[in-house]
């Protein structure tokens, strides 16, 4: 009977090491995204309707990549 060993490392890379890069991939992605809609939502609104939330054109980049 023939048994396999599955818990060696893969070309130099543990099976954690791609599982968290492909989290972190993951993770990425969706901070990418959540901050394009953030963006064109903003982007959408009037001067005065920035303005009535306090802010500005300018702010909107620094509002759309700012992480908590």
């Amino acid at each position: 009977m023939a048994s396999f060993d599955t818990t060696r490392p893969v070309a130099g890379l543990s099976a954690g090491n791609k599982t968290s890069f492909f989290v972190k991939m993951i993770g990425a992605v969706a901070a990418w995204n959540d901050a394009r809609i953030t963006r064109k939502s903003l982007s959408k609104l009037s001067a005065r309707e920035l303005d009535d939330i306090g802010l500005t054109y300018g702010d909107i980049e620094a509002i759309a990549t700012r992480t908590n």
